[in-house]
C-alpha cells in the first residue's frame, strides 16, 4: 500500500479540503467547534502567502487519486521547524500513511537545515502519540487549556534532529 501512495507539494483544491477535512474530522472527534475551522483556515492561508518554497513544503499523500493525508513543514526559526496540519483520513489511518508523513517532514527540515522540529498537539490521540515516541519525538510541554469550544490538554512535541 505505501509504496502506490504518492506525496506530493501543494496543488490547487488542496488548501480547502485540508481546511473541510480538519473541521470535519475534528468536530467528530475531538468535538471541536467552528473556531478551530477558522484557525486552520488561518494556518493554511499564512502558509500560502508567506511560504518559502525553499525551506517551507507541504505534503500531501494521495492513493489511487484521492487525498488521504497531510501535514505542513513550517519554518519556525532558522533553526527550528514545525509541523502543522497533520491528518490522516480516519478510514487511512494504521497503514503507516502518519509515520511516513512525518518521516519525509523530517528528513525534508534536516535536509534544509533545520536542527530541531516540533509541533502543538493536545492529549488524547493515544495512536498519534504512540506514532510520534516511536520516531523520536518528546513531549516538551503539556497544560490545560480551553480551545475550540472545549476543555483540553494542550501539547507540544520536538525532536531534535
Amino acid at each position: 500500500m505505501l509504496e502506490e501512495l504518492e506525496l506530493r507539494d501543494l496543488e490547487i483544491g488542496d488548501a480547502g479540503w485540508i481546511v473541510a477535512r480538519h473541521a470535519e474530522i475534528y468536530a467528530v472527534e475531538a468535538g471541536f467547534d467552528m473556531t478551530f475551522e477558522a484557525q486552520v483556515a488561518e494556518v493554511m492561508a499564512r502558509f500560502i502567502r508567506t511560504r518559502d518554497p525553499i525551506r517551507e513544503r507541504a505534503f500531501i499523500a494521495a492513493f489511487d487519486g484521492r487525498r488521504v493525508g497531510c501535514l505542513l513543514c513550517m519554518r519556525l526559526t532558522e533553526e527550528s521547524a514545525k509541523v502543522g496540519l497533520f491528518l490522516v483520513e480516519p478510514e487511512m489511518r494504521c497503514r503507516g500513511i502518519g509515520r511516513r508523513l512525518l518521516q519525509e517532514a523530517m528528513g525534508f527540515a534536516r535536509a534544509h537545515g533545520y536542527g530541531s522540529i516540533g509541533f502543538w498537539t493536545f492529549d488524547g490521540q493515544r495512536a498519534s502519540e504512540a506514532l510520534y515516541l516511536s520516531v523520536g519525538f518528546r513531549l516538551v510541554t503539556s497544560h490545560p487549556a480551553h480551545s475550540f469550544g472545549r476543555d483540553v490538554i494542550e501539547q507540544e512535541w520536538e525532536i531534535l534532529l
